[in-house]
């Protein structure tokens, strides 16, 4: 059965990087050696393999790569430390204008 992995590189900048590969030690190698000087990664190595995750299906990994490729420092730190409680939290909005962080003022005269 063959294997595809979504994983999160620590670039030499701090950077996560997210990738998605079948062979997950030469793809890591490949980061490191600096085989593609248009690569993301080129200019920040070394990198450091901090998390992965194995999936059969390779629309499911891609899916999941595309998924977490978004996500904030945080929340790709979450699941890093396998903190899974803190990713609906760090997933909320944070603006003022949000809803939930909006007051209610009893003072203010209805729009």
């Amino acid at each position: 059965m063959k294997l595809y992995y979504v994983y999160i590189l620590k670039c030499s900048d701090e950077i996560y990087y997210v990738g998605f590969r079948s062979n997950l030690e030469q793809r890591v190698m490949q980061h490191n050696i600096g085989t593609d000087s248009d690569s993301y990664t080129f200019k920040r190595r070394p990198v450091e393999l901090f998390w992965y995750q194995d999936f059969v299906e390779p629309y499911q990994a891609i899916y999941f790569e595309k998924k977490i490729k978004k996500w904030s420092k945080a929340k790709k730190e979450a699941l890093i430390n396998d903190n899974f409680d803190l990713l609906p939290l760090l997933s909320e909005c944070k603006n003022e204008t949000h809803f939930k962080n909006k007051a209610l003022d009893s003072a203010r005269p209805d729009k």
